[in-house]
């Protein structure tokens, strides 16, 4: 048997380019989370410079001058809204986790009663049958109980680590800053220090990169931001309107979440809202989040085509792939990171998807 030696080692050679990549990717992730203030400065400072880029045009402002103008008024409206969120949060967080029995007890004694209310003996359901509907109903809430008080005394706890959140947002404010005025010197110190070969690689990597990924991100943060606020508008105008609206940050926070997630969106929260409510007897608190919801899925829709111009090219099934992967891997904040991750991965193994990844690597050439 001849081995052909020249195709195994261009076989090997692409095994280990592939596996390289996964690696560099693995600890660019670690390197991101690690430096996560700067990563902030970074994004926000991408989001920020069209409007440096704007007064420079209008107004004949240096780059510096601009860029002073716009973190100012960028960093007054990043610290008050943080401020604010963050008392809220926690008012309503310490509230919610002292009455979370009381709301699980009405909820297991709702769904006891539609159990009770349910004429089984038409399709014959014996008596075991629904003790075991019953305590599976009890487990699961207890579960959904344990959950939510530990999202809860996690939040709770983050919040009064004062010291390290003060020091994380003072770096990225501070980081911002430098970003913002020294761009330009920042990109040529880097492009000074590295080889030619890897600045022209990386560079096209980045542009491309931020093409797709950060416009997508940009485009998605716009319309989440959009629908959190008019959801936070909303539901604090039907609580000062006397409805039985309670915790409206934490519900406005929880429906810009689902918002975020790829395939789901407000819908997946507001609609059960909804029907519980009206189940319960409030039909109009029902209705009014209906036609909030409406209100926001007619902004979306006017707004989404404008914002984002091309589709990202993922088929839903390999984007709800990576968020059943990046929830099992991290946990909740994994269904926000795996599509992330999955845009990153198409970007960087292109060539290898168009021509085909095991193709590439296995056909003979």
């Amino acid at each position: 048997m001849i081995i052909n030696m020249s195709y195994w080692t261009r076989v090997i050679k692409n095994i280990l380019y592939v596996l390289l990549l996964l690696i560099g990717m693995y600890i660019a992730l670690k390197l991101s989370i690690f430096y996560m203030p700067f990563l902030v400065a970074f994004i926000i400072a991408l989001m920020i410079e069209p409007a440096i880029k704007y007064i420079m045009k209008k107004t004949n402002f240096t780059r510096r001058t601009s860029s002073i103008i716009i973190f100012v008024i960028v960093s007054i409206i990043l610290i008050g809204s943080l401020s604010w969120i963050a008392i809220t949060l926690f008012s309503e967080s310490s509230s919610l986790l002292q009455s979370i029995n009381d709301y699980i007890d009405k909820g297991y004694a709702q769904i006891k009663n539609l159990i009770n209310s349910f004429n089984f003996d038409k399709i014959k359901v014996s008596n075991e049958v629904l003790e075991v509907i019953q305590n599976s109903t009890g487990d699961v809430l207890e579960n959904i109980t344990i959950w939510v008080r530990n999202l809860l005394t996690g939040v709770i706890n983050l919040l009064t680590s004062l010291p390290s959140i003060a020091i994380c947002v003072g770096i990225t404010v501070v980081a911002l800053y430098f970003i913002c005025v020294d761009k330009i010197y920042i990109i040529d110190q880097i492009e000074y220090h590295l080889p030619k070969m890897w600045v022209k690689k990386m560079g096209s990597h980045l542009r491309e990169l931020i093409k797709t990924l950060g416009g997508y991100l940009k485009a998605e943060a716009t319309l989440v931001l959009i629908s959190f606020i008019i959801s936070l508008v909303g539901l604090y105008i039907l609580e000062f309107m006397n409805f039985n609206v309670k915790y409206p940050l934490l519900m406005a926070l929880f429906i810009g979440f689902v918002d975020a997630l790829p395939i789901l969106g407000s819908g997946s929260v507001m609609i059960p809202w909804a029907i519980i409510a009206s189940i319960n007897g409030d039909i109009t608190l029902g209705i009014a989040i209906i036609v909030l919801l409406i209100i926001m899925s007619i902004v979306r829709q006017i707004l989404e085509p404008k914002l984002v111009s091309k589709n990202i090219g993922v088929h839903p099934i390999f984007t709800l792939i990576a968020m059943y992967t990046g929830f099992k891997i991290i946990g909740i904040i994994g269904l926000l990171i795996g599509p992330i991750v999955l845009i990153i991965f198409k970007n960087i193994f292109a060539s290898l998807i168009d021509q085909g990844v095991f193709k590439t690597i296995f056909d003979k050439k």
